[in-house]
């Protein structure tokens, strides 16, 4: 049987879980989030120690820390998790699609290969595998990044951003190589799943009608009452609300040192040669004869 607990971040809206089969005492860890103050570039474990607490205490043996993404909204706890506990990092295959393009952005090619080595292991769609005595099914769900995916564990899916609370709606598609028709179509693939499926959602975002934080809803409420996405809500209609919502959105604040953290894995970026490591800020460009120099 699997147990499953959430565990809130409140400075980014995250939610990490835990996953234990009671027969075996194995577990998984999902979407785990590391504590960063950009002011200070102070990174710390606070967060991340709720965790190991929680999974000493019930004497459990970590099989995999799973990521649904390469987030772009906090920075991944997978490495520090791993070292503390073991497991095997896995995401999904298209995650090589992700680094590709963010190794440029932040010029650093030279680290990535085809194999994307930073993981342990990259999930094929169907791909199914295990957690002691449970059997969990991998589901390919492009849209929010070409390399999303949800994990089926019982009668419970962890979707990421796919899906948010009914309320609240679903992700945003605007990122590179994301598309609101994909996410469209992914999402059809998850409300195909038995309606009571319990779906667990990678962030909560609070609306103006509800005071309290949730993340777990069912199929059959995302079908009858999600904002976005509900039944009769075509492909054209969805793609058209989710494309003119991107355009007014913001970047996330912690985009640039969660993604070069995250495409690596949760390894922070390699030292330089003066023993410091740096997270990068690329500028944006802007014409010589310009008044307005970003200052």
């Amino acid at each position: 049987m699997a147990e499953i607990s959430a565990f809130f971040h409140d400075g980014t809206g995250s939610v990490s879980y835990l996953v234990a089969d009671s027969d075996t005492n194995k577990a998984a860890i999902i979407d785990p989030v590391l504590d960063y103050d950009p002011s200070s570039g102070r990174i710390t474990t606070d967060f991340a120690e709720r965790l190991v607490s929680t999974i000493r205490e019930r004497k459990l043996s970590i099989d995999w820390i799973l990521e649904t993404h390469v987030h772009a909204d906090h920075l991944s706890a997978a490495q520090i998790l791993k070292a503390r506990l073991g497991g095997k990092v896995g995401i999904g295959a298209q995650v090589r699609q992700v680094q590709t393009h963010w190794a440029k952005v932040f010029n650093i090619e030279h680290e990535f290969d085809t194999q994307a080595k930073h993981f342990d292991v990259l999930f094929e769609n169907n791909a199914l595998h295990a957690i002691g005595g449970l059997s969990f099914k991998v589901i390919h769900t492009p849209g929010h990044t070409p390399a999303d995916v949800a994990y089926l564990i019982g009668d419970a899916a962890f979707v990421g951003d796919a899906l948010f609370m009914p309320d609240y709606g679903t992700a945003r598609t605007d990122f590179p190589g994301g598309s609101a028709k994909d996410l469209y179509h992914s999402i059809q693939r998850i409300l195909a799943l038995p309606p009571a499926t319990r779906l667990f959602s990678g962030h909560d975002y609070l609306t103006a009608g509800r005071t309290t934080h949730a993340w777990e809803s069912t199929v059959h409420q995302q079908k009858n009452s999600n904002i976005h996405v509900h039944d009769g809500i075509t492909e054209e209609n969805f793609v058209a609300l989710r494309e003119a919502r991107d355009a007014r959105l913001s970047l996330p604040n912690l985009i640039f040192p969660s993604v070069q953290t995250n495409i690596r894995a949760g390894h922070p970026p390699p030292p330089e040669p003066n023993g410091t490591r740096y997270l990068k800020t690329p500028l944006a460009s802007i014409s010589p004869d310009s008044s307005d120099h970003g200052v």
